[in-house]
């Protein structure tokens, strides 16, 4: 059984009364005169604080995402999502977190940020994660487990039922990243909100949607969960000019959706041409827009690519990852240039 929000909450942040800021503070009729924020009234609309809980444009994503808008919180990228659960939940030097092995980076470099011990469960050889040696691998100071699905460098699915398995049996957080499900024919965690009360999703607008550089993260769980996010996180996280261009995103979704399935057929096509090559010696099954080859040598192969103007991924060093490159699916045109500048490679 899940643990109380108030057992999982770290004791300092549960008596934290947060900031309160202007905007925050009005609520009621239409205002046409600010006065309240210390703004400068010239050089509109940008002179202007935003939305600091983003209402109009959770409004609209929960719609896309068919979850309410109190169950949703938006970052300065995934990575705010991330450390905010380690600054609510766990207490530095007492609490530790559980996380596969290889996974993306950001979690074990969060945990040492925040002083919070990292503990690490290795895949098995098809880069599947066992439920049962996560659960072992926790203790009683243990709030949070890390999975990520399809997972970062192996892009491969983690097993949905070792998932539900986890999530019926941790008492803590499980967080869920799903920054690839677009690329997945996997169905997401997200219509199971209302199942699990200590799941928290993660999604971004950086991989399908095309928008890395605005640096726009979501998070997803219970209300409650979503509150405790909210009064710890900094005022105006999110600026005006990002929730501007994520609105305009939501309205073009149609092309979202096109860019997905172009992709996901030139990832088909690209990973069929990669087993074809002699310097290639694995290609591993991908559900993301990106893909893991062993080769015969990582490190001479990315120089190589480093000299011909082309830039991978070297996973050499990472566990089980031995010889492996991560190959991001790129424009036609840019697959060729690979696939040809490999050709050439002795």
């Amino acid at each position: 059984m899940m643990k109380t929000l108030q057992e999982l909450v770290r004791a300092n942040i549960g008596r934290l009364k947060p900031y309160s800021s202007a905007r925050d503070e009005y609520q009621g009729a239409e205002a046409s005169v600010f006065l309240d924020a210390n703004e400068n009234p010239y050089n509109c609309p940008n002179n202007r604080y935003p939305d600091p809980l983003q209402g109009e444009l959770k409004k609209n994503l929960a719609k896309l995402k068919g979850v309410p808008p109190e169950s949703i919180f938006l970052g300065n990228g995934s990575d705010e999502a991330i450390d905010l659960a380690f600054r609510a939940f766990c207490e530095p030097r007492t609490d530790n977190v559980v996380a596969i092995e290889p996974t993306y980076g950001m979690y074990a470099v969060c945990a040492e940020i925040n002083d919070v011990e990292y503990r690490r469960v290795l895949l098995d050889e098809h880069f599947q994660f066992s439920a049962e040696r996560m659960l072992e691998a926790a203790d009683g100071h243990t709030k949070l487990m890390f999975l990520c699905s399809p997972n970062n460098p192996t892009g491969n699915d983690l097993d949905p039922a070792e998932i539900e398995t986890l999530l019926r049996r941790f008492d803590g957080l499980v967080v869920l990243d799903e920054a690839y499900n677009d690329f997945s024919a996997q169905p997401s965690f997200l219509k199971r909100l209302a199942e699990f009360p200590n799941l928290v999703v993660l999604q971004t607008f950086s991989k399908a949607w095309g928008c890395a550089a605005i640096r726009l993260g979501m998070a997803f769980a219970s209300a409650d969960i979503i509150g405790v996010y909210n009064k710890i996180k900094y005022p105006y996280n999110v600026n005006q000019l990002t929730q501007q261009q994520a609105m305009e995103m939501l309205h073009r979704y149609y092309e979202i959706e096109r860019w997905v399935e172009m992709l996901k057929q030139e990832r088909d096509r690209v990973e069929k041409e990669f087993k074809a090559l002699p310097c290639v010696q694995h290609v591993f099954p991908s559900n993301a827009n990106f893909f893991l080859v062993r080769v015969t040598d990582a490190v001479k192969i990315y120089n190589y690519l480093v000299g011909e103007g082309i830039i991978v991924r070297n996973r050499h060093s990472v566990a089980l990852c031995g010889n492996c490159l991560r190959i991001t699916v790129g424009t036609k045109a840019e697959n060729e240039s690979l696939i040809e500048a490999l050709k050439r490679f002795a």
